[in-house]
């Protein structure tokens, strides 16, 4: 199923913040290389952004989501959502 992290923004200065960007992008392209079928957006330069990637449980997410360096590292603050698509 898949699962979307908004990545809410930079709770690191931002030279510390873009010491670990290089992972991040490396991290989504593995993501995406592993058939998660990432996908990533930013609206900021400074952390405001998300990422959609699909896993089979919530614990599979929660996992995706602590590898990434952004994260890992504590740069940025974020929420976890299931992606749920509303048919009225």
């Amino acid at each position: 199923m898949p699962w979307f992290v908004k990545l809410e923004r930079g709770i690191v200065n931002k030279a510390t913040f873009d010491q670990f960007v290089p992972d991040h992008v490396a991290y989504v392209k593995d993501l995406i290389a592993q058939g998660h079928a990432a996908k990533t957006g930013y609206w900021a330069e400074y952390g405001g952004g998300m990422l959609l990637f699909r896993a089979d449980s919530i614990e599979e997410a929660r996992a995706i989501v602590a590898a990434d360096p952004l994260i890992a590292n504590h740069c940025v603050e974020y929420e976890l959502h299931e992606w749920r698509v509303v048919v009225e």
